[in-house]
């Protein structure tokens, strides 16, 4: 009875040790050299056998193919050959004992000598190669089309071992199948949120598949899929505005490939998100300055834009400068000038806002014509700005308050206060001069400055005010009326050191001035002349550098101090130093009828309260 086809020998397949590089998916153990060899598949269907090879220190498994038994009665070859014939017209190579090949094989062993046998078996070697490369091209379905390919390949290996074709279809077949088991484990790492910027997960998978393919389609999906979670977790970190962890997970993006545009494209959109975030808190921090409590809240706004924005921000630098200035000045500017609305229908008085800052307050150890009194000189500083009346009180202005208030003023009910007397060139009291009159106690205009006023009548007025327009006007601290009066300089007069005031800079006592009889002044600034006896209307003068007229001369003012023989204690913020009860208080600035001494800016002076007098007038600040 003929004999089955022999096996011839078997090649390794893909994963198998000691048949190159391991494939990265998991793998039975390899069977040791004590364990018996498993048996083949049923030998009528025809398949795979496995034997073991034993080492030293390990064990490999090696597949390979084992033909159907095939038995062929030597009267009918013939039809042995037609059989086989039909079969490989069919595409039925190896299958069964009914496949081309196997009964090749058969007839090939009655009769090595057979030519058409043996042509049958070559040109079912190339039907089975030509399947094989149709299954390593299909897109779909790899690892069943690989699976066919390497069965396919064991096939053509058993029965032409030196066919070069052969041993590089089975090559091509094993680094097809490493490259499909490195892109789905890319990909069940991609599934499960593992993308690999730390070194293990799809990336390095999809590498490894581009390493042994570097044309492989799926691999670069792989990876530009991998691209796109690390961008998306890029911009996701961005809406929630944690920008540095943005900019780290762009940063691992941009390494997987090389000058991907999208890169680029998500630089733009987390760049828009950027903006939009910092617009935002842009505004609600400006709202924020907006309410009356906000200033707390703008600022945490501002921490937030500054933790995300870049150098140069133009929103941050919006912001910040906005919350400085709310800080200083509220809902001010430095320089502002406004006026706040009465209940009755009128305006108060212009006020010019004093920008904060510091300043060395009194007079120098060495200063000519200073007195203890203003020593020891000391640094104060305004945190907050201020507003201040841009002139001293007006008549106008003190006829509004005494009207609506029905006030009567100390000079009214006392009936007489301090003027000038032009025939002796002394002051004297005298009788019927009060808030409307003249320094020398004639008919006061209304744009010139209300004098013959006590202290507290200035209070009463800027209570009034206060009541009127429902803001905060008080008299200025001694430490806010002479920063306002330096206004940024530190020299011994207001306008700085030199010994004549600059042209046109206020109404004081000029050598040039002459009053209605011809008298001049005996100690004057020499070669300065105003035009002006006594007080002139308010704002006749250039104003000082911050905007403010008359604040070394026309009157000297009330300020809301309690007189004290010196500086020592005082405070250091600019607040007013008061005692409540006190009857000594303090003007300051000189007047149209002082010494040059008595110009500087650090020149102080006690007066009774209830003094009035028509070279002492006032004005006011506001808080802001």
């Amino acid at each position: 009875m003929p004999r089955p086809y022999l096996l011839l020998p078997a090649l390794c397949l893909l994963g198998l040790t000691g048949c190159g590089e391991p494939s990265p998916a998991p793998r039975a153990p390899a069977a040791t050299a004590a364990e018996p060899a498993p048996r083949a598949r049923d030998a009528q269907a025809g398949g795979e056998a496995t034997v073991t090879i034993g080492g030293q220190d390990e064990a490999e498994t090696v597949q390979r193919w084992t033909p159907p038994p095939v038995t062929i009665d030597p009267a009918e070859r013939a039809v042995a050959r037609r059989r086989a014939e039909q079969a490989q017209r069919e595409g039925q190579l190896f299958e069964t004992s009914e496949s081309a090949i196997p009964l090749w094989l058969a007839l090939l062993e009655q009769d090595p000598q057979d030519r058409r046998a043996r042509d049958g078996l070559q040109r079912a070697q190339r039907q089975l190669l030509v399947q094989a490369r149709t299954l390593l091209a299909q897109p779909q379905q790899q690892r069943m089309a690989l699976a066919e390919a390497a069965q396919i390949a064991l096939v053509l290996l058993t029965i032409a071992p030196d066919n070069e074709q052969a041993r590089a279809l089975q090559r091509q077949v094993e680094v097809a199948q490493r490259t499909v088991a490195f892109n789905r484990a890319g990909e069940d790492d991609l599934r499960a949120g593992r993308i690999g910027e730390d070194g293990d997960g799809a990336l390095v998978n999809f590498r490894d598949a581009l390493a042994l393919d570097p044309d492989n389609m799926r691999a670069r999906q792989g990876l530009a899929a991998a691209e796109s979670g690390l961008i998306g977790r890029a911009e996701i970190a961005a809406r929630a505005g944690d920008f540095a962890a943005a900019g780290t997970w762009l940063a691992e993006a941009s390494k997987v490939r090389d000058a991907a545009t999208t890169i680029a494209d998500a630089f733009e959109r987390i760049e828009a998100i950027r903006a939009a975030t910092l617009a935002t808190l842009r505004a609600r921090g400006l709202r924020d300055l907006a309410t009356p409590q906000g200033l707390k809240a703008a600022g945490e706004k501002l921490e937030q834009a500054m933790r995300i924005a870049l150098p140069g921000n133009a929103d941050v630098a919006l912001l910040r400068e906005r919350i400085e200035l709310a800080t200083h000045y509220g809902s001010f500017r430095p320089g502002q000038v406004f006026s706040d609305p009465l209940r009755d229908g009128g305006r108060g008085p212009r006020m010019k806002v004093v920008p904060h800052g510091g300043f060395q307050m009194g007079a120098g150890l060495h200063e000519p014509g200073a007195s203890d009194a203003e020593r020891p000189s000391h640094y104060v500083r305004f945190e907050r700005g201020f507003a201040m009346a841009m002139t001293e009180v007006t008549v106008a202005d003190f006829a509004r308050f005494v009207k609506a208030a029905n006030a009567r003023p100390r000079a009214t009910r006392r009936g007489h206060s301090i003027v000038y007397d032009e025939r002796s060139g002394n002051f004297i009291r005298r009788s019927g001069v009060d808030w409307q009159s003249d320094y020398d106690g004639g008919r006061a205009l209304a744009n010139q400055p209300v004098m013959h006023v006590s202290v507290r009548d200035a209070e009463a007025y800027a209570n009034w005010l206060s009541e009127q327009t429902g803001r905060s006007y008080r008299l200025p601290s001694e430490a806010e009326f002479e920063y306002a009066a330096r206004a940024g300089a530190s020299g011994r007069y207001p306008w700085g050191d030199a010994g004549v005031p600059p042209p046109d800079s206020g109404n004081f006592t000029g050598s040039l001035d002459v009053s209605p009889t011809g008298r001049r002044w005996a100690n004057a600034f020499i070669g300065y002349g105003d035009g002006y006896w006594g007080a002139a209307p308010v704002g006749m003068f250039k104003p000082n550098a911050w905007g403010l007229h008359d604040m070394g001369g026309n009157l000297s003012e009330w300020v809301a101090d309690c007189w004290h023989a010196s500086y020592r204690r005082a405070p250091s913020d600019g607040a007013a130093w008061f005692n409540p009860g006190c009857r000594a208080r303090v003007i300051r600035g000189g007047n149209w009828a002082n010494a040059p001494e008595q110009t500087r800016a650090a020149w102080r002076q006690s007066q009774d309260s209830d003094t009035t007098s028509g070279r002492i007038g006032f004005r006011l600040v506001r808080g802001i």
